[in-house]
């Protein structure tokens, strides 16, 4: 009834190539995702199979998140008045009732936007006028900074959990087609306007029939945890799609070090742990890889997995780590290998359901060993949400990643790095120019530069360049209210770990900044 989503994809000439090569990507016209994803395997596995759980004591069975799924798909539709393809947006950290939101928003027809609980006004704003959302579901201690952006009906879950409770829980998910959009996905790191990746029912599962189905293979008996948000499409993945077609359980934690989700990993059972390459290295380097024995499986992703970490963890735990790449464009793993099929060092070879290979400067395919752009296709792709920029990402039906690959002889695809100015730290991508623009709001900053800088422990850090203002003084307390200015501005996350001062920046002749040189500058002091 609400055609927005729709009206604003792409031209259909600008679509990547959509394959569906497998049986398992088969699907009927007419499809809603929360369906297959709650009522079938309550069918399947039973109503009280245990479905979430959380360090603080709370147990979801199947049943009990069906029936809050149907009753906020209750409450969206029959106190807020929501239509099929309205859009809803979601603030939260990874917790039981997101996954009954998330899940309710569907099952009532509707459109979910998944925000980072870190983001603040500044950052939600852009997001809510390309999505144009109408009611936002939202953690009550992380309210203040939706309360603050206007046109939206703002349910803090206190309130969505007393207004679920005189519901009766019995509701049949909205008849939606396959090829309805379910999910509008910001990208995490974009610089400028966010790039709004728009998925469809049939593409939530697509995910699950990929990777989960021919790599991961969760079992029944699996207890599951990741440490990245859900809205982030590969936490997403972890917690919500691939654990509940399984009929396996998730263990949601909403912020956790390294250290402590080792000791959760041996105090819980867990059983398949996801998470970034950083926080393998810090568990190695604090001792306590020990307690990650019980772990069955152990997934890694948001960047580059080193060799070392993966061999370490192999030799002390007989781990077979699998790496894999994937992107919010594609919502989730595109490359990855599990098992026997490993070879460490190497990414793996295209997941069942997807296609790979690396182009060439004019978009030309390149041979084994030579390194080049990476272009993915598949049963998902890119079609961002009203934006220009779709025709920088889709080359030749090629989604085009950002991301430098070679394939060997046997087909398995090598990393080398990221081809655009992106700051991949601990897995999560930053925008520079986000940074800088942060930076410069203060009263004392005259401009600022970002680049990355190598970081043993998290791939990269954020390093900013920064000119004050005359008779300003650049010492480390002006460094720290820096970084204590941006963590207010912007997503804690972004802020550069290092500030270093200085009297101008690098230009060339028309004045345009070089951040090749500053770039220089610090990856010249990592030791070779």
């Amino acid at each position: 009834m609400d055609t927005f989503a729709r009206d604003h994809l792409p031209p259909a000439a600008l679509w990547p190539t959509i394959e569906f090569t497998t049986p398992d990507l088969s699907y009927p016209d007419r499809l809603n995702a929360a369906t297959e994803l709650i009522d079938v395997p309550v069918a399947k596995y039973g109503a009280d199979r245990p479905a979430l759980r959380t360090p603080f004591g709370e147990n979801w069975s199947y049943g009990e998140l069906r029936t809050r799924a149907n009753q906020i798909a209750q409450v969206l539709i029959e106190d807020f008045g929501l239509v099929a393809g309205q859009r809803v947006l979601l603030r939260s950290p990874n917790n039981p009732w997101t996954v009954a939101a998330w899940l309710g928003v569907l099952k009532a027809g509707g459109v979910v936007v998944t925000t980072m609980a870190a983001l603040r006004t500044r950052e939600l704003a852009p997001i809510v006028e390309r999505t144009r959302p109408s009611i936002a579901l939202v953690d009550q201690r992380f309210a203040e900074d939706v309360q603050a952006l206007p046109s939206l009906s703002v349910v803090a879950y206190d309130d969505l959990q007393v207004l679920a409770a005189v519901k009766s829980g019995e509701f049949t998910a909205v008849d939606t087609a396959a090829d309805d959009v379910a999910l509008l996905a910001p990208t995490s790191g974009s610089t400028g306007s966010p790039k709004i990746t728009a998925h469809f029912h049939r593409d939530v599962l697509s995910i699950d029939n990929t990777f989960g189905r021919h790599v991961l293979r969760l079992t029944e008996d699996d207890l599951v945890a990741c440490t990245a948000p859900f809205a982030f499409t590969f936490g997403l993945g972890m917690l919500v799609v691939f654990p509940l077609r399984a009929g396996a359980c998730a263990f949601l934690t909403e912020a956790a070090t390294p250290v402590q989700v080792a000791d959760l990993v041996e105090q819980h059972g867990i059983t398949v742990l996801a998470t970034a390459p950083t926080a393998y290295k810090a568990i190695l380097r604090d001792g306590v890889e020990g307690k990650l024995a019980g772990l069955r499986t152990a997934v890694s992703a948001g960047e580059h997995i080193p060799q070392e970490t993966w061999r370490r963890l192999h030799d002390r735990l007989g781990l077979r780590v699998i790496d894999g790449i994937g992107a919010t464009e594609l919502l989730h793993i595109f490359i990855s290998a599990a098992g026997d099929d490993i070879r460490p060092g190497s990414t793996g070879r295209p997941v069942p359901g997807y296609r790979a290979t690396v182009l060439g400067p004019d978009g030309e395919e390149l041979g084994p060993g030579e390194a080049g752009r990476l272009g993915v296709i598949g049963p998902v792709g890119c079609r961002y949400l009203d934006d220009e920029r779709q025709k920088d990402y889709v080359v030749n039906g090629w989604n085009v990643t950002g991301d430098v690959f070679h394939r060997d002889e046997d087909g398995y695809f090598h990393y080398h790095a990221r081809s655009d100015h992106m700051i991949v730290s601990s897995g999560y991508n930053i925008g520079g120019p986000e940074v800088e623009e942060a930076i410069d709001t203060h009263p004392d900053v005259l401009e600022s530069a970002v680049v990355a800088k190598p970081d043993d422990e998290r791939g990269s850090v954020v390093c900013a360049f920064v000119v004050l203002r005359d008779g300003t003084l650049g010492d480390d307390g002006k460094a720290r209210e820096i970084q204590d200015h941006v963590k207010q501005t912007i997503a804690p996350y972004k802020y550069p770990r290092e500030v270093r001062f200085r009297t101008s920046l690098p230009r060339n002749a028309s004045g345009k900044l070089q951040r090749f040189t500053l770039r220089k500058i610090v990856e010249d002091e990592v030791p070779s």
